[in-house]
Order: C-alpha cells, then structure tokens, then sequence
C-alpha cells in the first residue's frame, strides 16, 4: 500500500477525533457531570387543582424545593400563609402558590373575594330562554333587556337598560364547563356597580328579563332608542282621531250712534253805543 495514502489517513482519522471531541464538550456543557445546586429554598405548591372560591387547607398543599435563584416572587415558603385564604383564580396540581391567586384571609369563600371593591353581585332569574338556552356561563359578558310597560302607555317596549356585565356564577356554579356545555340553572349572577344593582333590581321587579350574549372583546356601550309594538309590525302607531267641535257663531252687536246735544240758541242782537271815550254794549229785542 502507498505510503502517502496511509499518512493522509491516519492524519484525518487524528483531525476527525480532535473535532469529535471538542464538539462533544461544547455540547456536553462542559466536563463531568453538572454539580446539583447546593442553595435550595422551600416553596408552597398545590398538591391537587384548586377551583375560585375554594378556602385553601393544609390538605393542598406540600412544600417542594427549588433554587433561591428561582424563586418566584409573590410566592410563598411557609403553609401556615396560604391557609384558610380563598382562592381568587384557579391553580393547576403541582403549580406555586402566588399572592395573586388568594384573597386576603377573613374575606369569606364562594364569590365574596373576588367581587372587587366598589363592586355588586346581584342575581337575576332567568329561564333558558332569557338565559340564552343555558349557555350564559361564568366569565362571559352580557347585555341586560327588560321588556315591560310604560306607566303612561298600555304598550309593551323593549329596550337595553345595562350592557357589557360579567357573569360571575351561573347558579351555584362559578366555573365554566370544561368541555363548553350549557350549564341549566334558573338563575344567574351578575358583576355591577351599586346603580347598576338598582336598575337590574327594578327591571326584575317591574318587567322580563332577557340576557344578550356578546363577544368578550367587545367594549362598545350602544346606544338604542328601544322597539315598540309599532316598530316590531313594521309601521308606526296611527294617530287617533280627535272629534272637533265648531263654535257656534255669535250673534254680531248692535252698534247704537251716539245722539248730537241740541246746539245752543243765537246770542241776541246787540248795539254798540260810543260816547267820547266810552264805548257800550247795549242789547236789542226781547229779555227772558
């Protein structure tokens, strides 16, 4: 065999080790195994799902380890912290228990803690019609349309009294389907302000609710003049015909001309007499 092919060889079969081996430590992150990290910290996760409104027990929790380079802020270290807090937003099993995610101990369970401040939950009955066939579901936003009298019409209106309120509960459920099914419950939980709570109070008491689905991501506030009777068949009310009723003429005055005084009689005749300086005036004819 040639000489200088076998070297060629042998010196690439060198090359190719020395590039196998330099790439295996850049990939390999370096020499040896890596060293576990030494500084650990204890931190609180959820050792099942918790669902909002839950009131956090011992029982769900456990202490896991995690670098203190790691951990999370908000997070917390101690089980004694996280007890008996509600739960505010749901926490997946396995995952750390944040300060977002509770309400401050005392607050209550169920919808209490998360109803912000400033804030109402008022329930309105509904059937599954005005609850859009069931599928008004926690989280979703609604519109609120009241149909009813006006006090000073015998005709039904329609019109939207409140828009772009969220659904906290749809019965005792404060939590949608997973699978996105129509949840049946006669009545429905809504998120408002304290005028808000009146309005949607006095609608239920003086006419029939009917609850609007709307896109989420819609925060348009419309604004409609309501339907009536006379919109919804297509036309407007006719005006009702009112009987007018002449005056009778009346009869025209008479005008009576007012009658001339007598004019007054001829003064008598009269004579001047000049004497020197004296002038007189002398009358003539017959005196009374």
């Amino acid at each position: 065999m040639d000489r200088r092919f076998l070297t060629v060889l042998a010196v690439s079969l060198i090359f190719a080790l020395i590039v196998s081996t330099i790439f295996y430590k850049i990939t390999s992150g370096g020499s040896g195994p890596a060293k576990p990290p030494t500084d650990l910290k204890d931190i609180v996760v959820a050792a099942k799902p918790l669902s909002v409104g839950l009131t956090v027990k011992a029982a769900d929790l456990r202490i896991a380890k995690i670098p203190a380079d790691q951990f999370p802020k908000g997070a917390f270290s101690n089980v004694n912290e996280v007890v008996d807090r509600p739960v505010v937003s749901n926490i997946l099993l396995d995952e750390p228990i944040n300060e977002g995610r509770l309400a401050a101990r005392g607050s209550g369970a169920g919808l209490a803690p998360i109803i912000p401040v400033g804030m109402r939950a008022v329930t309105v009955r509904v059937t599954d019609v005005a609850g859009v066939a069931g599928f008004v579901l926690p989280g979703l936003r609604v519109d609120v349309l009241v149909t009813g009298r006006l006090p000073s019409s015998d005709t039904a209106m329609t019109a939207t009294v409140l828009q772009n309120l969220l659904v906290l509960s749809a019965g005792q459920t404060i939590q949608p389907d997973g699978r996105g099914q129509a949840i049946n419950t006669p009545t429905v939980t809504l998120l408002a302000t304290p005028e808000q709570a009146e309005t949607l109070t006095l609608a239920g008491n003086q006419g029939s609710i009917q609850l609007v689905l709307r896109n989420g991501s819609d925060q348009t506030i419309e604004k409609t003049p309501g339907s009536g009777m006379a919109e919804l068949f297509g036309g407007r009310a006719k005006p009702v015909a009112v009987a007018v009723v002449k005056p009778r003429p009346q009869p025209k005055p008479v005008v009576i001309a007012p009658v001339a005084p007598p004019p007054p009689p001829p003064p008598p005749p009269e004579v001047v007499v000049i004497r020197g300086n004296t002038r007189t005036v002398e009358r003539v004819g017959p005196t009374n």
